[in-house]
């Protein structure tokens, strides 16, 4: 097994103009996160001791994006080509001994089990001297191509502007990700040289080097759409398609019943336990958990919420960041929850918002109600107990508590704390004037008929 140090090198130096965007590239979001975090993601999972990220124009966006991280930054000032790009990580890894793992930040969807193949293939027998990731994709178009033997070994590779006709009928293609040890990497950089049509220095021109020097390199295929770039905005949605359509088909084979699948789109870590039934048009943001049993109903949007088992959200509802709902809790149609926790059996209905709230269990909250949590300045919070009932159209003006199994009467506007099962009323009181509405109208009538005249 091997045990050799592992180092990632994430080339992030592009301009990304076809992106046309103020945001750098590989910081466009893919289900939810961005694209050079899904790559850190997936690299972190072999504990790599190095993570170096080259960067270029942007460089403070990314540098930002990568805070806490533990990634060392490198800074490619004038683009002369990925060859050049890695060798500015040279200085990161000094004294670094052991592996070393090229990605790109705009290839964002590589996974874990690939990157670990890689690592594995260039310990293998042969001993290769680079390890590239290979694909067949259903168009070839301009990547560079790999001509290779059964056995993977590489017999050459070559980029497409400097292919031949018949060189550029094989359909086996460089990715540009590598696998490559750390003492042969920056040796053989050196000596890359940009002759080529493009005038840059090219990381796929190692393979060939060392084979001058009677080292073999081999490919690592894998399917066309983990090693998917991106370069403009329709490139982007095609990625994010791809992913959606896959973790769509994860989680229905884990016991998720989707009613219209390609309506309802997941983030990168959203969590469904078994039984949960998403109806269509569903939108799952970042940081969602729901518990077994549960109902997500049409057009509704979560996000930062955790659903509890045998819970009912929707339809048309909203869960925000900090939203919690118990077991069997019900949240109907058009209810906002925001940074809230419902107890288990606890029913927010219909037309209601919940803001900076707890809500007992089995408290029910009539229609139209709303928790007043923000005064311009500063939040506050409101405390609904265990039994209690919220009549419809109430107003409850935090920071405001109301004790268990206490009666709020319809249309109130609560102000002070309410105790334990007692009734509130905040309305003035009924009053009926008969014939008042008759009058009414024929006085209008009147008048309305006098200004046509």
């Amino acid at each position: 097994m091997n045990t050799s140090p592992l180092a990632v090198i994430v080339l992030a130096a592009g301009q990304g103009t076809r992106m046309k965007s103020d945001l750098h590239k590989v910081l466009h979001p893919i289900a939810g996160r961005p694209m050079l975090l899904h790559l850190l993601a997936a690299a972190k999972a072999l504990d790599p001791v190095k993570q170096v990220v080259v960067v270029g124009a942007g460089r403070e966006q990314v540098e930002k994006a990568v805070t806490g991280l533990g990634v060392d930054i490198a800074v490619q000032t004038e683009q002369h080509g990925t060859g050049h790009a890695v060798r500015q990580a040279e200085a990161a890894l000094e004294g670094f001994e052991g592996d070393v793992i090229i990605l790109y930040g705009d290839v964002p969807l590589v996974r874990a089990e690939t990157m670990q193949a890689m690592v594995d293939r260039l310990h293998g027998a042969e001993e290769p001297a680079c390890v590239v990731l290979g694909f067949r994709p259903a168009d070839p178009a301009a990547y560079g191509r790999i001509l290779a033997g059964p056995d993977g070994v590489i017999a050459r590779m070559v980029e497409y502007k400097d292919a031949s006709a018949e060189e550029r009928a094989v359909n086996l293609c460089n990715s540009g990700l590598m696998a490559v040890r750390s003492r042969d990497l920056f040796q053989l950089l050196a000596r890359v040289r940009n002759d080529n049509a493009a005038g840059e220095y090219y990381l796929p021109d190692i393979v060939m080097l060392a084979a001058a020097y009677g080292r073999n390199s081999v490919v690592v295929e894998v399917e066309a759409q983990e090693v998917a770039g991106v370069n403009s905005r329709v490139e982007l949605a095609a990625v994010e398609a791809g992913w959606q359509a896959a973790r769509r088909i994860e989680a229905m084979k884990a016991g998720v019943t989707l009613l219209a699948p390609e309506t309802v789109f997941f983030s990168y870590d959203t969590q469904l336990g078994r039984d949960v039934v998403v109806e269509q048009n569903v939108v799952f943001g970042p940081g969602v958990r729901v518990a077994d049993g549960a109902v997500i109903h049409a057009f509704s949007h979560l996000e930062g919420a955790i659903v509890g088992a045998g819970a009912t959200v929707g339809p048309f509802a909203r869960l925000r960041p900090g939203a919690s709902l118990g077991d069997k809790a019900k949240v109907g149609n058009f209810v906002e929850i925001k940074a809230a926790a419902l107890g288990r059996g606890a029913k927010v209905s219909h037309l209601s918002y919940i803001g900076d709230a707890t809500v007992g269990a089995e408290a029910n909250i009539g229609a139209g109600t709303i928790t007043c949590n923000y005064d311009g300045f500063l939040k506050y919070k409101t405390e609904i107990g265990a039994g209690a009932f919220i009549g419809s159209n109430s107003a409850l003006v935090a920071p405001v508590s109301i004790g268990d199994g206490a009666i709020v009467g319809a249309g109130s506007v609560v102000t002070r704390d309410v105790s334990g099962d007692s009734l509130v009323l905040v309305r003035p009181s009924q009053e009926e004037k008969p014939g008042w509405a008759a009058r009414f109208r024929a006085k209008m009538a009147a008048r309305k008929a006098e200004r046509k005249g």
